[in-house]
């Protein structure tokens, strides 16, 4: 079982969350997902500016298994983008929690983080998923 850093918030389609403390909130998969994908091939980001909304699809994770869409934990606008991944998508396998991450965001409402799951609780779905 990978690990699960105690300062993120997850969303039950394996998107977390890590709030920066200055109203930012970066997002990212988590290590459970990028095992299930398998090796990343390609990965589409939102455009720094654009608004996304909690709940929706706003990236693409691609492997050569699978494409599978990102949802957004909280609503917000995109501040930062990892432009790195776009030449080294094997990043998000390699480093989930940290240099893999996808975006950043300036959240609109601060309670929507209380929604998501906390490490404990996510852990907990994981391994009801693996019965």
């Amino acid at each position: 079982m990978s690990e699960i850093p105690g300062d993120l918030k997850f969303l039950k389609s394996h998107e977390w969350a890590r709030v920066e403390g200055d109203g930012k909130v970066t997002v990212g998969i988590s290590d459970h997902a990028q095992g299930l994908l398998g090796d990343l091939v390609y990965v589409e980001l939102p455009n720094v500016g654009d608004r996304v909304e909690v709940g929706n699809a706003c990236a693409v994770v691609e492997s050569v298994k699978a494409a599978s869409d990102v949802y957004a934990p909280v609503s917000g606008t995109v501040t930062a983008v990892n432009s790195a991944l776009a030449d080294k998508p094997e990043t998000i396998n390699e480093d989930a929690y940290g240099e893999g991450w996808l975006f950043t965001l300036e959240i609109e409402e601060p309670e929507q983080l209380n929604e998501l799951l906390g490490p404990d609780d996510y852990a907990e779905l994981l391994e009801d998923e693996d019965h």
